[in-house]
């Protein structure tokens, strides 16, 4: 099913909230270079990633506006009008939709902690990663920190990233396209995934080429959701963000900020684990 993990998390959110949905409205709403985000009337903030690789259209003003037809309407509307947005066509809407649904998981861990799952929060996915102890790793995404963990170490791995350019000196010597994952993928005792695969939808077909009992992180603000569906399918970490103050954060993502201004100042970084 397209983007089934989307639609099983957005339909646990729903049946949470029910039509407190329609009464919850979006404050604001921010396109940034790197990341987008919303802000919710309950004060709850939100980020997703900006898909600016996949906007090829958005070149002229027409053409822009095309991109994104609700320009200068976006606040006001209901948190479930944005729910609806993550299954639209056009990648923005669905891009500002993620943003909401991230908020609305902060507004759910705080009315009722998770007991099936621990939520930590000031950590990197990546902090307690010992390269050494897998036999081949593959990264999805140009994931600096775990490429350089794993070169540092010696250990062997595979990256594949949909734009080679991102990707510098020794990282090129384990580069292979994506379209090489049928015989990467299953191979793998370790992988780190790039949450942009959530928004694109291709973490489904990943996960299912999986090896029995591998190790799998899911990483990025745009997964910063609930991870019910993400365990289910074998991830067994799931690394987002806390947004802690929404307004200074979308402040910083409107003059283009990234992590390196967002991470201990408007947000925190998470990592959401099962139970054991």
């Amino acid at each position: 099913m397209e983007m089934e993990i989307l639609r099983e998390t957005v339909g646990q959110i729903v049946d949470a909230f029910g039509s407190d949905l329609e009464m919850i409205k979006i404050e604001r709403a921010v396109f940034g270079l790197f990341f987008s985000g919303v802000k919710l009337s309950t004060g709850h903030g939100g980020v997703c990633y900006t898909p600016v690789k996949e906007m090829p259209e958005a070149v002229c003003c027409p053409s822009s506006a095309r991109a994104m037809p609700l320009s200068g309407r976006l606040k006001g509307r209901t948190a479930a009008e944005y729910l609806e947005y993550i299954f639209d066509k056009n990648i923005l809407k669905r891009t500002l939709g993620i943003a909401a649904l991230n908020a609305l998981t902060s507004l759910y861990w705080q009315l009722k902690p998770p007991t099936d799952y621990t939520v930590e929060y000031g950590c990197n996915a990546f902090e307690d990663v010992d390269p050494a102890k897998y036999e081949y790793s593959v990264v999805v995404g140009a994931l600096v920190p775990m490429l350089k963990k794993l070169i540092a170490a010696d250990a062997p791995f595979t990256v594949m990233e949909m734009d080679p350019r991102t990707l510098k000196g020794k990282e090129l010597d384990h580069y292979a396209p994506p379209s090489d994952a049928p015989n990467c993928v299953p191979k793998a005792d370790l992988m780190v995934i790039t949450g942009v695969t959530v928004l694109n939808d291709t973490l489904p077909g990943l996960l299912e080429l999986r090896k029995p009992g591998a190790e799998i992180i899911v990483t990025g603000p745009t997964v910063s959701m609930l991870p019910d569906a993400f365990f289910k399918r074998g991830v067994t970490t799931l690394g987002g963000i806390a947004v802690t103050d929404a307004d200074e954060l979308l402040d910083l993502l409107c003059e283009g900020g990234s992590g390196y201004h967002f991470f201990g100042k408007s947000a925190q970084q998470t990592i959401v684990r099962p139970k054991k």
